[in-house]
């Protein structure tokens, strides 16, 4: 395969495996919410939470997502397999 190839390849992977985390870790913030603080809670407070877990969640997946992407730009020789996303133009 090109680098082009793997790089849209690693895109699209990086793409979906973002949203998975970020589905479960709403789904656990979630699960959280719902055990510990909502018996807490007045119902006015209640509604807010749903918005809170989701913006959490997004802020979570997105740290994470970082984290892992640390580890295997050290691990990994990204000029050798993937082209870079932008190609600087040359000036004459």
């Amino acid at each position: 395969m090109s680098k082009k190839t793997n790089t849209l390849l690693f895109i699209l992977g990086a793409t979906v495996l973002n949203v998975l985390v970020m589905v479960l870790c709403f789904i656990v913030l979630l699960f959280l919410y719902a055990r510990f603080l909502v018996p807490l809670l007045p119902e006015t407070v209640q509604a807010w939470g749903l918005p809170l877990i989701f913006i959490g969640s997004i802020a979570l997946s997105f740290m994470l997502y970082r984290i892992i992407l640390k580890q295997l730009v050290k691990r990994v020789t990204m000029e050798k397999y993937f082209a870079p996303l932008f190609s600087q133009k040359k000036r004459p």
